[in-house]
């Protein structure tokens, strides 16, 4: 898939404030400085499209962008950030959780890891909680340019063993780097077929 226009549409605090459309939509979530922002300003091919922060936490809202008129990408506020007080986590919380469960044209979530550490327990919490309500869910590992080769695949199959103590198969993996473009091509391709499949 070739990306030929992007336009942000609206930020918004609530589910019910989204566009209203029946385009297919796509989350992309994952935990506080998982490198969300670079990896959707990488898909996107604009460096500018995702405001992204050193300092975890920087989305708070839910944000929609329409691409190529066909689809719309929405990006999700993260989660874990430890500097959050337990009122701002909780309301993020049921922000994410309204919008996942009641956001009608949501096709699937991007749910992104970071491949640089063990399985974390609200990654493992989330990925639990989206299979439950059967949201169709693909995982994206982050970052796996900063890993030698090795390294790297011991942190995927440990990961991989961990998600099968709970899970009878695993669901598709994706594997990317914002610095060096790893897993576009692958993305796009995915988002493509998935929405020919809905047209």
């Amino acid at each position: 898939m070739k990306i030929s226009s992007v336009t942000f549409v609206k930020s918004s605090t609530t589910f019910l404030q989204a566009p209203e459309t029946i385009l297919p939509e796509y989350a992309f979530a994952g935990r506080s400085n998982v490198g969300k922002s670079s990896l959707i300003n990488m898909l996107l091919g604009n460096k500018k499209i995702a405001k992204t922060s050193a300092t975890p936490g920087k989305t708070q809202l839910l944000n929609h962008f329409l691409i190529n008129e066909q689809w719309y990408l929405c990006d999700l506020p993260g989660y874990g950030f430890a500097k959050s007080s337990k009122k701002d986590k909780s309301q993020w919380e049921q922000m994410v959780k309204n919008y996942i469960t009641k956001r009608e044209n949501l096709t699937g979530i991007f749910v992104l890891i970071d491949s640089r550490i063990p399985p974390q327990q609200n990654d493992l919490a989330f990925l639990r909680w989206i299979g439950d309500h059967q949201i169709p869910f693909v995982i994206v590992f982050t970052k796996i340019d900063k890993l030698a080769k090795t390294k790297l695949a011991a942190n995927i199959n440990h990961y991989k063993k961990t998600l099968l103590e709970e899970w009878e198969e695993l669901p598709l993996l994706f594997y990317t780097s914002s610095i060096d473009e790893n897993g576009k091509k692958e993305i796009l391709d995915f988002i493509k077929t998935t929405n020919a499949i809905k047209n």
